[in-house]
């Protein structure tokens, strides 16, 4: 197992060299490590609402397990833009993609900040994101490339009430082992839900997931 430790300094800025050894180290087996989430993703995804021929962008999209529920859902006309900035992660989303899937899927291998696409999107899924969710610039390059009313479903970790001391020993493990900071646990969405008119935000797993959706305000950037 890889693990590595909250910065020292406290700040909330992502550690990429660690971040970048640890989902490489992941990729082979990461399939196998999501299968108990899988549920939480199939409720997400729902919660997009997703209608065919739109297009929706997966933040962080890892080895894209999301993506054979999404063009379900997308139809032959839909199209996903999946963002990862792992590029070992990039290769097995690429590799699970038949050749006619490979025409509705774009891949952009990045950061949710850094990455450069053409567009406006009808839905985003940050699903377990929270190096993402919780980065302030992160969220305004999602939410720049986002149609006004487009539906934002997101999934993670969360700290919850101090006694469950067992959910939380849960979420430490879980946490030490995917994100690079234990800032922002208290309320990871609270990036977003500044971003969302309708925001909802419910409990899952004894507290210690979230599902937060909402539709992005008219003003937002």
């Amino acid at each position: 197992m890889v693990t590595h430790p909250p910065p020292a300094n406290g700040s909330d800025a992502p550690d990429r060299g660690a971040l970048q050894a640890l989902y490489r180290a992941r990729a082979a087996h990461y399939d196998d490590e999501l299968k108990p989430f899988e549920p939480l993703r199939q409720t997400a995804i729902e919660r997009l609402r997703l209608q065919p021929g739109q297009t929706v962008l997966d933040v962080g999209c890892g080895t894209g397990l999301s993506f054979a529920p999404l063009l379900q859902r997308l139809g032959h006309q839909g199209h996903i833009v999946g963002i990862e900035q792992c590029a070992d992660m990039l290769v097995r989303a690429r590799e699970r993609l038949t050749p006619a899937q490979r025409q509705q899927v774009k891949l952009v291998q990045a950061s949710a900040e850094g990455a450069r696409w053409r567009g406006q999107a009808d839905a985003a899924l940050l699903h377990f994101t929270h190096d993402i969710v919780c980065r302030p610039a992160a969220l305004d390059q999602v939410f720049a490339h986002l149609k006004p009313g487009a539906r934002v479903v997101a999934t993670g970790l969360q700290w919850a009430p101090p006694w469950a001391v067992a959910v939380n020993a849960f979420v430490l493990g879980a946490a030490l082992y995917s994100i690079s900071t234990l800032n922002g646990l208290e309320r990871p969405w609270s990036g977003l839900e500044q971003r969302l008119q309708d925001f909802e935000v419910t409990p899952e797993w004894m507290g210690g997931v979230y599902i937060a959706s909402g539709v992005k305000r008219p003003s937002t950037a």
